[in-house]
């Protein structure tokens, strides 16, 4: 059986937070750091290298959000650990992709076993109670069900947040208290670490500070990015839009008949007669899970509950590569997995997580206080669907 991730909650000033974060979740926070540094060096990836890279990318965290800096500073004091091994965690993908390029000499390398996901939104039209909901899975390599944590801030100036991470990491997926929320997906193109930009797992805290929609959208569209990614950003009103981005680029995706769903391949036909999409190569099965999963739904559309999207979820047509996906080998030398299951009511302010959900199908709960008061209709707003 899977263990569920402990809540971790913090407040204050970002120091102080930082501080509170590493001391709550050091444990995990050293496995975490002690699974990639093993990665690292099986790419001949030193120590100094990875201070290389971490000097490499600190100005441009800096300049996106210096409190972002002070409070991986904090998490590092308080978990007893080095600085350069917290912005690690917060720059994994970009940290792990260098230091493979850099072992493999190719400019245009491509992993072997990315972190994949399939992500899924139902407008509150096409949902049973009028509740948007906003959910995913996160595959990715099975070691890190031991390296997650669910984090809620309790902020002075903004709304709360609570997101489900890995440990020693600002955020990943999530919502916040005034009804925003977010999930993201690997995606690649040939654009991909051409330039430095901000590490994606800040770009997705940054939305989840947000008080306005339109702020957090604008935190998406307009970073510079080090590499592709897709996320989907809604809010309980009844707004979703999927934002496929390349690196200096940024494509949307509306929603079909109250739905968003989406895997590891570009769908924006604007983006696919512009770019290259490299990722199909080792993401094959994302070219049907995205199909499973909008049939499950659509077929529900107007009376959708968490329940369906949970089913949904846990399809697992061609099994290990599947929706939902048991540990297996991957092409290289991981054991890949679908980590978890997270299914979120962003109005309810309510998070629902199954850790290996091919093994163990139990959620646990977890809640924040919700300031969100929905006003007018319960359809989406014109040209949003």
């Amino acid at each position: 059986m899977a263990i569920a991730s402990p809540l971790i909650e913090i407040s204050g000033s970002a120091r102080n937070r930082g501080r509170d974060y590493g001391r709550q979740a050091a444990d995990r926070i050293r496995l975490g750091i002690d699974h990639y540094s093993e990665q690292l060096r099986r790419s001949a990836f030193e120590p100094r290298h990875l201070q290389a890279a971490v000097t490499q990318y600190l100005p441009s965290i800096e300049a996106f959000d210096a409190d972002y800096v002070e409070e991986m500073r904090g998490i590092a004091e308080g978990a007893n650990v080095a600085f350069d091994e917290i912005v690690l965690l917060n720059a994994r993908t970009e940290v792990l992709q260098i230091a493979e390029r850099q072992a493999r000499g190719l400019a245009g390398f491509r992993d072997p076993e990315p972190d994949g996901c399939t992500g899924a939104v139902a407008l509150p039209r096409a949902t049973k109670d009028g509740h948007l909901i906003h959910a995913q899975n996160w595959d990715w390599k099975a070691e890190c069900a031991d390296t997650t944590v669910v984090l809620k801030v309790r902020r002075e100036h903004g709304p709360d947040l609570l997101t489900f991470t890995e440990a020693g990491a600002l955020g990943r997926c999530g919502l916040n208290s005034v009804g925003i929320s977010i999930t993201a997906n690997y995606l690649e193109c040939e654009r991909d670490y051409r330039t430095l930009g901000v590490p994606l797992a800040l770009i997705r805290r940054k939305v989840l500070e947000q008080e306005h929609l339109a702020l957090a959208m604008h935190a998406v569209y307009t970073t510079t990015k080090s590499a592709s990614n897709n996320m989907i950003i809604g809010h309980a009103q009844g707004v979703v839009i999927d934002f496929e981005c390349a690196p200096d680029e940024t494509f949307m995706v509306q929603a079909d008949n109250g739905l968003i769903v989406h895997a590891n391949h570009w769908q924006s036909p604007v983006a696919l007669c512009k770019l290259s999409d490299t990722g199909i190569d080792s993401t094959p099965d994302s070219l049907y899970r995205d199909l499973r999963v909008r049939e499950a739904l659509m077929s529900q559309a107007g009376a959708l509950t968490t329940a369906h999207f949970k089913r949904a979820l846990f399809d697992d047509f061609e099994t290990p590569w599947a929706v939902c996906r048991p540990p297996r080998k991957s092409r290289s030398s991981n054991l890949s997995a679908t980590v978890a299951m997270i299914v979120m009511q962003p109005a309810l302010g309510v998070m629902e997580v199954a850790m290996l959900p091919a093994l163990d199908r139990n959620f646990t709960t977890y809640t924040l206080d919700s300031s969100f008061k929905p006003t007018g209709s319960r359809s989406a707003a014109p040209g949003h669907d």
